[in-house]
């Protein structure tokens, strides 16, 4: 398993009890094949540039261990959740 680490960034829209699922949901999928490290919302921020007529947006930060077929379905559900306007994966290849 390898080390990578997502940031989404959620609407600034969505209830507390969405926000909570859709993190809920993403850790999930991570862990049915691999671990969550670290899990962190960290809170609403301004954005740099609009998106989809968004000028805030609430950022989660994930480090965690898994398989690249566990990061591909992550990337799959991450395009297609509503809630969900931007995200990247990056692998972390801190030697």
């Amino acid at each position: 398993m390898r080390k990578y680490e997502v940031m989404y960034i959620i609407r600034p829209d969505v209830e507390q009890e969405t926000l909570q699922a859709v993190v809920e949901k993403f850790n999930a999928i991570i862990a049915n094949g691999g671990e969550v490290i670290k899990s962190e919302v960290l809170g609403k921020r301004r954005l740099a540039y609009e998106i989809q007529k968004f000028r805030d947006g609430i950022y989660v930060l994930v480090n965690f261990n898994a398989t690249p077929e566990v990061v591909a379905e992550l990337e799959r559900v991450l395009r297609i959740t509503d809630e969900v306007i931007r995200h990247l994966i990056v692998r972390d290849d801190v030697a």
